[in-house]
Formats: structure tokens, sequence, C-alpha cells
């Protein structure tokens, strides 16, 4: 599988979707063509019969290619709960080699893809798979967004040993300052860096809302290139960022 990343994150709300489109704007500013997904997502609103999710429609328009919605967010549910509990409501299955068809079709219009995850790493899917097991499938390195914030260092350690025993490369991850006022957030910070076999491709203030400008600002592709680099032994291509499999 190829050109791209899969973005996860230590719990849900802990700003992916802020981190996804700004790494899009980061990489479109550097003349890379890329597309963004969200297969999965709950919390969506109904319009003219269609349930759309406001983080899936914002990716959509920060991608370089006009790409229909039900192929940037192939499951979308009404209730704000966990997806296999939304999908079993009703009667839907949320199918992996579904999702990774459907990502095919983007990955080949374009030359990076940003595939954002519902939650974190291990939310079910169905009774058997999760979000790990959609990662592996795509077989895409992944970003891990970590919120600074009373807590953050066992969740985030946590699920880096998470991402290490899927089999999953982890490429780099970002700090999301979502608290402010969080005490000692930089010791923190610094604690995860020496932690977390992987570069920290930036630390995010908390942002009132997702603009990819702001979130651009705030990250470095040049680290996931200097990542794909030292790992697969290859230079990326024009423009900064790309996954070791393209």
């Amino acid at each position: 599988m190829s050109g791209g990343y899969f973005i996860t994150g230590t719990d849900t709300g802990v700003g992916k979707t802020v981190v996804g489109l700004g790494l899009m704007r980061a990489l479109k500013d550097r003349g890379r063509r890329v597309a963004a997904m969200k297969p999965v997502a709950s919390g969506c609103r109904e319009r003219d019969g269609i349930l759309y999710n406001d983080d899936a429609l914002r990716l959509q328009a920060e991608g370089s290619v006009g790409l229909p919605y039900s192929t940037v967010n192939p499951y979308a549910f009404a209730p704000p709960i966990a997806p296999h509990l939304a999908a079993a409501e009703v009667g839907v299955w949320i199918s992996i080699p579904r999702i990774v068809e459907e990502f095919r079709g983007v990955a080949a219009q374009v030359e990076t893809v940003i595939v954002e995850g519902v939650g974190g790493w291990r939310v079910p899917l169905d009774e058997r798979e999760t979000v790990a097991d959609l990662a592996a499938a795509l077989g895409l390195p992944v970003i891990l967004v970590v919120a600074v914030r009373l807590g953050c260092l066992n969740h985030a350690l946590l699920t880096v040993e998470g991402i290490h025993h899927s089999g999953v490369a982890l490429a780099g991850w970002v700090a999301n300052r979502l608290e402010p006022a969080c005490s000692r957030a930089e010791a923190d910070i610094d604690t995860l860096r020496r932690r977390i076999p992987a570069p920290l491709l930036g630390i995010l203030p908390r942002l009132a809302r997702p603009d990819p400008a702001a979130g651009a600002a705030h990250l470095h592709p040049e680290r996931l290139a200097a990542w794909v680099t030292s790992v697969f032994g290859c230079r990326p291509a024009r423009g900064g960022a790309t996954s070791g499999n393209s």
C-alpha cells in the first residue's frame, strides 16, 4: 500500500483532524497533491437524508482533488458513541476490505493520503476488529496525536506500545496543548520526546477551530522525510513527506 499516513490519537477529541488538516496544508505548500479519508465517524448530522461528519467535510475540502463524500467517509453514524455500537444499532458491518479499496482509489489520484482514525488505537470497529486492524490493513505508517494534559504520559506510552505490538510503523507524534493551563506541560513533552522512538513533528497550541494554515504553521513535515530516509533508506519525492511504501 502506498502514499500516506494514518493519524490516531491517545483518545477521542485530541486534535486528530487539526493535525490532519495542518499536515495536508503543509504538504500542499510544498507542492504535493494530497487527499484525506475519515473512513468511520460517529456523531454525524443529517442533511437531505445523508449523514455528514464535520471533520470529514473539512478534510474533504482541503484535498487537492474533488472526492465524493461517500469516499472520504464511507461509514457515517448519527449517535456520538463508539462506532461498533453505532453500526450494530443500524445493522451495518464496518468492512475493512471496503475501506482499503476506497483508499486504493484515492491513492491512485494523489501523492499522499491522510487517513484519520476514529477515537483511539484500540477502539472496536466490530466484535473482533479495531482501529489498529484498519491501520495494519492499509499498511500506512502512523502519526500519533497526544493531548498534553494530566495523564498523557501513560496514555501516550501505552498507545505507542500498542502500535508497536500491532506491527505498524510509528512515523512520528504531535503534542497538542489542549489545556494551556496544564502544569508541567513542557516537562511532559520532554519526557515523551525521550521515550517515544519516533520524531516529534510539532507542538500545537490550543486552536479555536480546526484551521489548516494554523496547524501547518506548527508542524514540520521535513521530519517525516528524515524518518522515511532513516527507516527505508530512500529519499522522498519533491515536497517533503511520503510513506516508505510509496
